[in-house]
């Protein structure tokens, strides 16, 4: 799914999926489901798969190391969270990888997480000062995997002396960052750290363009057919309403400080109507945590194009559920792509 545009040979799109969940299914499971996934993903044309970190999930760096085993290209996009582990050991990590199996790791900065993971790990940062420490934090696996001479930094965060990295990174695995940018704390710290900024995106008529000099991707769910009907029915079946989850919903909406959580509650209402491709009830029903574009290749094609057409480059796309989900998504972005090159 990484694609040339014909007409701008300058720009290129780069799809990841997502990983399964270690929270979701069995655990005797999990392992084949990872694989599954990964070799899905590798088949289809994606460039990476995201692999989430939470308090509730296994160790992100140990199912990478699962996709690396299961693939052959994919490029695992690691969420990394500065309370979880020191930079070295996050350089130390890409290093490694990039030793045994000559991959291209990505990292997705985390400065936030569910509200409770960090009360639980006593880290009252406030939300901006996150993104600060978030900045220093990065900085530090740059220089380190960057290599040249050992690497000194005395900050507010994070302070270490003439420390070098051993294995170093060969210059061209050196990993593409990402970094929440649906906050201007996190939009600025995408600029300061050379990120690109992905985002929960509003429906393609209600959203903006980009910054300039910022990479930009969005985070979206699909499910396209080739009749609008059949993508719906499908939709509804796999994402019915539930009262339990709209109660989750709605407590985790009361402690949250994430600025794409009330982002998105806030536009739920506003495109609830039934003629609009994009579709918040998976989220509102707290199934899944970004918005999703169900409709026919032709419409939802259309929609895609339009946040292309806008300077989004990088999409990350939901947790398939079949390996024939990444296919249906695959036609809805060719027709996309015949719609911005024309």
């Amino acid at each position: 799914m990484t694609n040339g545009l014909d007409g701008m040979a300058d720009v290129s799109l780069d799809i990841f999926s997502t990983c399964a969940q270690s929270s979701d299914g069995d655990r005797e499971t999990y392992a084949q489901r990872v694989a599954d996934v990964a070799r899905w993903s590798e088949q289809a044309g994606c460039k990476g798969i995201l692999v989430y970190s939470d308090n509730r999930l296994i160790d992100p760096w140990l199912v990478s190391h699962l996709i690396l085993q299961n693939t052959t290209r994919l490029c695992p996009l690691v969420a990394v969270q500065p309370i979880y582990m020191h930079p070295y050991t996050v350089a130390k990590m890409v290093a490694s990888f990039g030793h045994l199996y000559g991959r291209r790791i990505y990292l997705n900065m985390v400065a936030g997480g569910f509200k409770n993971d960090l009360v639980a790990l006593n880290d009252t940062t406030p939300h901006d000062k996150r993104y600060e420490r978030l900045i220093e934090y990065t900085r530090v696996i740059r220089e380190l995997l960057a290599g040249g001479p050992a690497v000194s930094h005395d900050g507010e965060f994070c302070t270490v002396k003439n420390l070098k990295l051993t294995p170093p990174l060969r210059s061209d695995l050196f990993p593409g960052i990402f970094v929440s940018g649906s906050s201007a704390a996190g939009l600025a710290a995408a600029k300061v750290i050379g990120a690109t900024a992905v985002k929960y995106p509003k429906a393609p008529g209600e959203e903006c363009a980009p910054d300039e000099g910022v990479g930009a991707g969005v985070r979206i769910g699909i499910i396209a057919r080739e009749g609008g009907d059949e993508a719906w029915e499908i939709a509804r079946q796999r994402f019915p309403e539930d009262r339990k989850g709209q109660l989750t919903h709605q407590l985790a909406m009361k402690v949250s400080d994430s600025s794409w959580h009330k982002q998105l509650s806030e536009l739920a209402a506003a495109t609830a109507s039934a003629e609009s491709p994009y579709w918040l009830i998976p989220f509102e029903n707290y199934q899944t945590m970004c918005p999703y574009l169900v409709g026919s290749y032709e419409r939802v094609g259309e929609e895609l194009a339009r946040y292309i057409a806008l300077g989004y480059r990088s999409f990350i796309l939901d947790i398939p559920p079949l390996e024939e989900e990444l296919q249906h998504t695959n036609h809805a972005f060719q027709r996309a792509l015949d719609l911005v090159t024309r």
